[in-house]
C-alpha cells in the first residue's frame, strides 16, 4: 500500500471551490505551454518519497486535502521535484493529478506543513454519485449530523 501525504488546503471553503481553481491554473499553464499539472510547493522535501511514488504494490500515493478542518478530498501525485520558489530558495514542488477524488468527510486538526499519511489511516473514496452532500449545508450543521451519526 502506498504511502500519502495531507495537508491543509488554505484559503478553499470546498471541494468545488478547489476544482475550480486548479482547473484555471491547469489552463493558465496550457495557455503558456506548459504540462497541466498543478504543483504544490512545500519547504520540506519528503524523506519517504519513494515510498509514496513507488510502492511495492499498486498506484503511487496522494495528496489528502483537509478543507475547513475536515479530510474531503485526496489528489493522487504525479512526481515529487526539487525545486525554486519565487524567492530563489530550494524547496519541494508535489505535482499533483488533475483527478480530485472526494473522500468519507473525516475531522482533522490544524497542523503546518504536511505529514504522512498511511494508506490504512486513510479515509475511504465515496461511493455512489461521488458528491459529499455537505457541500450544501452550513459547516456548523454538518458537524452535529456527522457527531450524531446521521451522516
Amino acid at each position: 500500500m502506498a504511502l500519502n501525504l495531507i495537508k491543509l488546503c488554505v484559503g478553499i471553503d470546498t471541494v468545488d471551490q478547489l476544482v475550480v481553481f486548479q482547473k484555471r491554473r491547469r489552463g493558465e499553464l496550457l495557455a503558456a505551454g506548459l504540462p497541466p499539472y498543478n504543483r504544490h510547493l512545500t519547504r520540506n522535501f519528503p524523506r519517504r518519497a519513494a515510498e509514496i511514488m513507488e510502492p511495492s504494490d499498486g498506484p503511487p500515493g496522494a495528496l489528502f486535502w483537509v478543507i475547513r478542518r475536515e479530510v474531503r478530498v485526496r489528489q493522487p501525485l504525479h512526481a515529487i521535484e526539487e525545486a525554486v520558489d519565487h524567492e530563489g530558495r530550494r524547496c519541494c514542488a508535489l505535482v499533483l493529478e488533475p483527478d480530485l477524488i472526494r473522500v468519507d468527510p473525516r475531522p482533522h486538526r490544524p497542523f503546518q506543513g504536511w505529514r504522512y499519511l498511511d494508506a490504512a489511516d486513510a479515509p475511504a473514496d465515496l461511493r455512489g454519485s461521488g458528491h459529499d452532500e455537505g457541500d450544501e449545508m452550513p459547516e456548523e450543521m454538518r458537524r452535529e449530523l456527522r457527531a450524531l451519526g446521521l451522516i
